[in-house]
């Protein structure tokens, strides 16, 4: 309270007083002991008014205690009862929670993990996977600017997220307490098994499988991989003390389209106290894209040879040669390649135009042009009877598919007819021509769309000598080969567009999200967000259905099935506006991640502690973990004097007391005549 404030409060006790005495004393007739009340009440009245309106700033010192978090962590994973220590976990848990000392010294937090870390007393062990990284990112930023010990109550097998050892901030000391048997058993567990999700039919595919030994003698395994009844696969491996691990690589067969579901395993004469990680399920979707490519020329030409070559350089293509009068049907033909075209290919194009196949069409100097221009409509050529030869100029800017430059720049020039080429609706240009180092503005390497239907353009003759000049400066005909294969991918994929596109995976693990996405669209190809999208699921096995609504995300509409058990499915997704529907399957195989273990991860949970300067604990070490929390004389509770300052009108209080003193004092005058 300041000086003037203070000489303003005396002025009005001064003046309080004089008005008082002058009122009750000075003017009064006599001098009753009713006076010197009624004087006290008028000299608190009129002092408060004068305060009210001087309006001090009084000041209040509060002492704020803040002690420390201590994040107590559980883990709420179903592999805590595999290892049968979840009666364990709790009875650590409420030693901690329930300890005087450190609740006097510490603000407990407490918190389960399993997939994601989130507040909780209470823990159900039901977690379908274990994330200790999500610990580390979701405390630093509950805790952020303080220095907190953390303790968890864990077995350390983490089976979803990054390594949890150097996540952790090193400045906040970690104390993991480690539950579970640590006794070494005599267990064979396959660790990890890689494969590509999708196979071609009749190729093979790889396997690659990790196994792991746990023992002290040395033992023989028998590895085996089966479908249905079938061994599709057997080797033996051998560990030791010193060798606990191996690696097998496989090529298995795919020799049938669809679903294929394919068991591995591994086993051997020893009894083991968990068997369940002894086998995996995988599967692999087969699919059968084999495609014929038909060549269509009048003339021999390297061309042809070399064009053949690259092709079939894919195991899922398959090149035919014909004359122009040899094709009566194109009904197995995926992509047809019509090489220097003249008037004897008009039965040929006459069949295409109800047949809708897509087409690669090639020029050189035996073309007819003219012919040409009254079969298609994207390229439009005015041609001398001239030859010229074209060199190219890669376009970067192409966007249709992915390509890279091979070093376009180096390769010969193409022979055509002079003229000019133009361009005649939506044509992309992947390669123009030049002359002599003079662009021409026109495609030597083209491609079109029109109505659904797709068409490549090649103008020139000699493209040979590009295979050969590629294998010069690559040493390989590989990248000229991928580069003619993802021409001919583009003219083989189908152009329809759908207006309902669902987005699923064919298989998927027990315990995984099992996400199934979809978009609609609405007669301009648009994006439609006030569609209405359900998704009917049917076990097949028991014929239980379940109903679902998707729910609209940025650009997709999406629905989370997880909690389905292992099990083939069949679903329809509908559209309730127009009743567009989609319908497929797929499967859920038996995978539990977190019944893959025997014994908990000391070793890392050790690690954890020395890189954030903790200590790890065993679960019978409760009271030694308490004991040094209680010692850690960093964490210490910080005292804050909290100044609160308030001014003398905000009091309501003094507001009543004054309509209080108003109200006594006209009684009084009332109740003695003074009125």
């Amino acid at each position: 309270m300041t000086t003037n404030t203070i000489l303003l409060l005396l002025l009005s006790l001064v003046i309080a007083g004089a008005l008082s005495y002058f009122q009750y004393f000075h003017k009064a007739k006599s001098n009753s002991k009713v006076n010197l009340f009624l004087a006290f009440l008028r000299f608190s009245t009129i002092f408060a008014i004068l305060v009210l309106l001087i309006n001090p700033i009084v000041t209040k010192n509060t002492l704020e205690v803040t002690k420390t978090p201590l994040a107590i962590v559980v883990d709420n994973s179903s592999s805590i009862p595999v290892l049968k220590s979840d009666k364990k976990t709790i009875e650590l848990y409420q030693d901690l929670v329930s300890n005087p000392a450190l609740q006097e010294k510490f603000e407990i937090q407490s918190y389960q993990f399993d997939a994601d870390l989130k507040p909780s007393k209470q823990f159900d062990f039901k977690g379908k996977q274990t994330n200790l990284d999500a610990i580390a990112k979701n405390l630093k930023s509950i805790n952020r600017n303080t220095i907190f010990p953390t303790v968890i109550i864990t077995d350390g097998n983490q089976t979803t997220g990054n390594d949890y050892v150097y996540r952790f901030d090193p400045i906040n000391k970690v104390y993991p307490v480690i539950v579970g048997d640590t006794t070494t058993f005599f267990d064979l567990k396959i660790n990890q098994l890689n494969v590509n999700k999708y196979a071609f039919h009749k190729n093979k595919f790889p396997v690659e499988v990790f196994l792991q030994y746990s023992g002290t003698k040395n033992t023989t395994a028998d590895f085996s991989i089966v479908q249905g009844s079938s061994v599709i696969a057997k080797e033996k491996v051998s560990f030791s003390p010193s060798k606990k691990t191996a690696t097998i690589n496989l090529l298995l067969p795919a020799d049938k389209v669809g679903l294929q579901v394919f068991k591995a395993s591994i086993s051997s004469n020893v009894k083991e106290k968990n068997s369940y990680n002894n086998i995996k399920n995988f599967a692999v979707e087969v699919m059968d894209q084999k495609s014929t490519i038909a060549i269509v020329s009048a003339i021999n030409h390297p061309d042809i040879a070399a064009l053949k070559r690259s092709i079939e350089s894919n195991a899922q293509r398959k090149v035919i040669l014909v004359r122009p009068n040899e094709i009566n049907s194109l009904q197995d033909v995926s992509v047809l390649v019509l090489y220097q075209p003249t008037t004897a290919f008009k039965a040929i194009f006459d069949t295409n135009k109800l047949a809708g196949t897509n087409t690669f069409i090639i020029t050189g100097t035996n073309t007819d042009f003219n012919f040409l221009n009254q079969q298609q409509s994207n390229l439009v050529f005015k041609m001398s009877g001239q030859k010229e030869d074209y060199l190219n100029e890669f376009q970067s800017q192409f966007n249709l598919f992915a390509i890279d430059n091979i070093g376009f720049e180096n390769f010969p020039p193409l022979q055509n007819l002079f003229g000019t080429v133009t361009t005649n609706g939506n044509v992309s240009v992947l390669l123009s021509s030049k002359i002599r180092n003079v662009s021409t503005n026109a495609p030597l390497l083209a491609f079109a769309e029109n109505q659904g239907k797709r068409t490549a353009y090649l103008l020139g003759e000699n493209s040979w000598k590009w295979r050969l000049q590629s294998h010069v400066d690559h040493q390989s005909f590989e990248k000229y080969d991928v580069f003619i294969d993802k021409i001919v991918q583009f003219l083989a994929s189908s152009t329809s567009r759908k207006s309902l596109v669902v987005t699923h995976e064919s298989f998927y693990n027990s315990g995984e999200a099992i996400a199934i996405n979809a978009q609609y669209f609405n007669k301009n190809y648009e994006f439609d967000e006030k569609a209405r999208l359900t998704i009917s699921v049917t076990n097949a096995a028991t014929k239980q259905t379940k109903n679902y609504d998707l729910l609209k995300g940025n650009n997709s509409f999406s629905v989370n099935l997880d909690g389905l058990t292992a099990g083939k499915y069949n679903f329809s997704v509908k559209e309730l506006n127009t009743n567009t529907n989609y319908s497929g399957h797929f499967e859920i195989l038996d995978f539990d991640i977190e019944k893959q273990f025997v014994n908990p991860d000391v070793l890392k949970l050790k690690q954890l502690a020395l890189q954030t300067n903790g200590k790890a604990f065993f679960e019978d070490q409760s009271a030694e973990l308490i004991k040094t929390l209680l010692e850690n004389k960093e964490y210490k509770s910080i005292e804050k004097n909290i100044a609160t300052k308030t001014p003398l009108i905000d009091w309501i209080w003094l507001l009543i007391i004054l309509v209080a003193l108003l109200t006594t004092e006209w009684f009084v005058r009332k109740y003695n005549g003074l009125l």
